[in-house]
């Protein structure tokens, strides 16, 4: 496998060969950042964590060099934080019990430039040799540019491949925006009530984002958990932890699908259900 960048990393924490490794993923997660795919996609780690049958693989698109950074690794320069996240990276995929973890190093200009196809040609790539069932990323909806470019481009990849290949599921998943807005029946929802020790792990391995002012680690868990009481406003909880996600597959199994159409329509059932629950209780005039 050939990937564009010399500097990208391939690492398989068990030691097996990466063509195995990728050829025994079940699920995979393509995130722009480090530390992306332990907030976003816990949901597939859990489900693949000691499993023989299933098995999680990691991909980051960009290089992390950019990142906010202070306390002990505030005067670290570009290059140095660039050296962190990758070991971050791989401790999480150690502890997170990961087939594989890929970091593609591109510059996030890179990746949210419409123009430059070297991003899709390597998850394509990644993806012919994995083949994977499900496919984590970032939701549509997310507020963050880079996170949703590499949406777009993971959209992009899986359409190019033929129809047989491509997976049963793409999920777009919660980071710098929470689906609590979206429809209830158009919710992906997942019960990652399981192995809070392991996720509270998975998290903190990232100590360069915690130092950096960032509690992604505390946040995040609370995430998962509001999700879980506010999830139904008439019933008991169910779960200790949620997590929400937004099905994409409609638009790599129907090609021609416009993507802004299909966002625009969630948000618009969103608003329609909030005007029409106003119209129901308002004063009649």
């Amino acid at each position: 496998m050939k990937f564009s960048l010399d500097t990208a990393v391939a690492f398989v924490p068990d030691g097996t060969h990466l063509d195995a490794a990728l050829g025994r993923t079940t699920h995979l997660a393509i995130s722009a950042h480090q530390d992306d795919i332990e907030i976003m996609a816990v949901a597939g780690i859990l489900e693949c964590f000691q499993q023989d049958d299933k098995w999680f693989t990691g991909v980051v698109v960009t290089d992390g060099r950019g990142s906010p950074r202070d306390d002990l690794y505030k005067n670290f320069s570009d290059e140095d934080m660039h050296t962190v996240r990758i070991k971050e990276q791989k401790k999480a995929a150690i502890v997170g019990d990961y087939s594989a973890q890929i970091l593609l190093d591109f510059p996030s200009a890179v990746v949210k430039n419409p123009g430059r196809d070297e991003v899709v040609h390597d998850l394509v790539q990644i993806l012919r040799a994995s083949h994977p069932k499900v496919v984590y990323t970032h939701n549509l909806a997310d507020k963050h540019d880079t996170h949703v470019s590499t949406a777009l481009r993971v959209i992009s990849a899986i359409r190019a491949l033929p129809a047989e290949e491509r997976p049963e599921q793409v999920l777009g998943c919660e980071v710098w925006r929470g689906l609590d807005w979206m429809m209830d029946d158009e919710k992906v929802v997942s019960d990652v009530t399981a192995h809070e020790s392991l996720q509270m792990a998975l998290l903190g391995v990232f100590d360069s984002q915690i130092c950096g002012g960032k509690r992604y680690d505390l946040s995040t868990m609370g995430r998962r958990r509001a999700n879980a009481t506010y999830y139904a406003s008439h019933d008991t909880d169910t779960a200790e932890r949620l997590t929400f996600a937004m099905d994409l597959t409609p638009l790599v199994k129907n090609p021609e699908m416009d993507i802004q159409s299909y966002i625009s329509l969630a948000i618009e059932r969103f608003s329609t259900d909030v005007r029409a629950r106003l119209n129901r209780f308002s004063e009649v005039k």
